[in-house]
């Protein structure tokens, strides 16, 4: 067994690089050595409270610098760390408490009301961090880790042991604990930051990711703490508040999803003063070409899309440029994994397909994780003679450039012809009226299943009827992708990773009669 722990992340940054500033949060700088300091601090807490090597440990907090110094904390302590989504109901954060068999629930102040709830119901310990709340009886772990002295160092870990346990989102039902190794993750950020990435130890990168979601904890936070650059952490996104950070503290490196390159692009339009971007990398969620092509041109930079999930923790493919990018497309394999097609109809075993043709993407290489926890029907299912398979669809060029086509769940079947949702999407952001959009299918008797497309309008555009924008499509898409239905939202269900949820939205889209 090889000694390794994701925690040397932070301990090796704060001794090569100990004055740097590590985290901004509002008016607070805090420097690698400091954050370090801070964390064996709580790790030392934590052990007082009896959390031993190899107990999962909880964690419910926002993007502020308490997410870092617990997590790290936790970490060198010997314990997993199990984050847990902000905007979880009691229910659901309960299910995370006990599926996780979490020992504490390490919850900021501000997170209370959920975590409270959550760990009475689990029958789990409650510890806090953060500015005193009134009448909150929870033990906290600032003043439990000031009365013994901070951990040395981290704990020993071997490298196929847990670090973390994601929380997948639960669109197949239960969510299900992704068991990630510290093997993964310390390779995924360095493969990040070393191989795919441009990145830099001087950058100021956006911390406005949810820390608790896998693209925000890998490529930003453990990212940019393993190169040595500095996090400017965003509590709350909104696109005017991003860019007045960025602008504050010479952010000049980006990580979001396709909401909120939207949002960024909303708040640029009546400014001339935008910060100066050298690196911009999408995830989460598909980008429409539409929308990269008006970030690149309102603020002069290029986006490099990538693609991966929590169980591949997360990064898989990214555009890269080593490879250059190609828009649409997720760009190539990261290095020391292998992505390709397989054939999606067939269960029991993988069979890959040549270049070009359509199937279910399939990922193999240091990144898979260890496992579902408790589930091991559930992991036989995902990974299948070595491979992971990803429930995406997709195919890959003569040039190893991968495209994402759909999810295998979300393709809609209309009269027996296959219609994928990201095909209609794209086509339909073009429409100088749509700001955001979401294809979905809902029941029809007469085609199993009818194309529905729900639209956020662009701010002041000039909206054209819903049978207008039927008649734009119609001329735009073959006949049996168009949508019959379009209907007209304010906003979009977004999830805890700040992804449109499909299936509220199929559950509160009626269906209408259709000629």
């Amino acid at each position: 067994m090889t000694a390794l722990s994701l925690a040397m992340v932070l301990a090796e940054s704060a001794r090569r690089h100990a004055d740097t500033v590590a985290v901004v949060d509002g008016e607070a700088r805090v420097t690698y050595a400091e954050l370090w300091l801070e964390a064996r601090s709580y790790a030392a807490g934590l052990r007082e409270l009896g959390v031993a090597p190899g107990d999962p440990v909880a964690l419910l907090a926002p993007n502020v610098v308490d997410f870092p110094r617990v997590y790290y904390g936790a970490l060198a302590a010997g314990a997993v760390l199990v984050p847990v989504h902000l905007l979880l109901t009691p229910d659901e954060a309960t299910h995370v408490l006990r599926d996780s068999g979490s020992k504490v629930l390490v919850c900021h102040t501000s997170q209370l009301a959920l975590g409270a709830a959550a760990a009475a119901a689990a029958g789990v310990r409650l510890v806090t961090v953060g500015p005193a709340a009134p009448g909150a009886e929870a033990t906290r772990l600032e003043d439990v880790s000031e009365a013994v002295p901070p951990l040395p160092t981290y704990l020993g870990r071997e490298a196929e042991d847990p670090a973390v346990v994601l929380y997948t989102s639960g669109t197949t039902g239960v969510p299900k604990g992704a068991l990630l190794t510290h093997l993964n993750l310390v390779l995924n950020a360095t493969v990040n930051v070393f191989d795919a990435n441009d990145a830099r130890g001087d950058d100021v990168v956006l911390g406005c990711l949810p820390l608790f979601h896998s693209f925000g904890q890998t490529v930003a936070m453990n990212g940019t703490f393993r190169i040595g650059a500095t996090l400017v952490l965003l509590a709350r996104f909104t696109g005017p508040e991003a860019i007045d950070l960025m602008l504050r503290e010479g952010v000049n490196v980006f990580h979001g999803v396709p909401t909120m390159y939207v949002a960024l692009l909303e708040a640029a339009r009546d400014r001339d003063d935008l910060p100066r971007l050298r690196l911009c990398v999408s995830g989460g969620a598909s980008l429409p070409v539409a929308v990269l092509e008006r970030f690149h041109a309102a603020f002069d930079t290029t986006v490099f899309e990538g693609y991966g999930l929590s169980e591949t923790s997360p990064t898989a493919t990214t555009n890269q440029p080593h490879f250059g990018t190609r828009a649409g497309t997720v760009g190539h394999p990261v290095w020391g994994v292998e992505v390709e097609i397989a054939r999606a109809e067939l269960d029991d075993r993988i069979e890959l397909l040549p270049a070009g043709e359509l199937g279910e993407i399939v990922i193999r290489g240091h990144n898979v994780f260890a496992g579902y926890l408790g589930r091991p029907e559930a992991t036989a299912e995902a990974v299948v003679d070595g491979w992971f398979r990803s429930g995406d669809l997709g195919h890959k060029d003569a040039d190893g450039f991968v495209t994402i086509v759909d999810r295998k769940k979300d393709m809609i079947i209309r009269g027996g012809f296959n219609v994928y949702p990201r095909e209609v999407e794209e086509a339909l952001a073009r429409h100088p009226a749509v700001g955001q959009v979401a294809v979905i299918g809902l029941p029809d008797p007469r085609h199993g299943e009818e194309v529905c497309a729900v639209v956020v309008p662009r701010p002041a555009a000039d909206v054209p009827s819903e049978q207008e924008l039927i008649d734009w499509a119609r001329e735009h898409l073959g006949r049996h992708k168009y949508p019959r239905q379009v209907r007209y939202v304010d906003a979009l269900p977004i999830g805890p990773s700040h992804k449109v949820l499909k299936r509220e939205l199929r559950r509160t889209m009626t269906p209408e009669s259709v000629d």
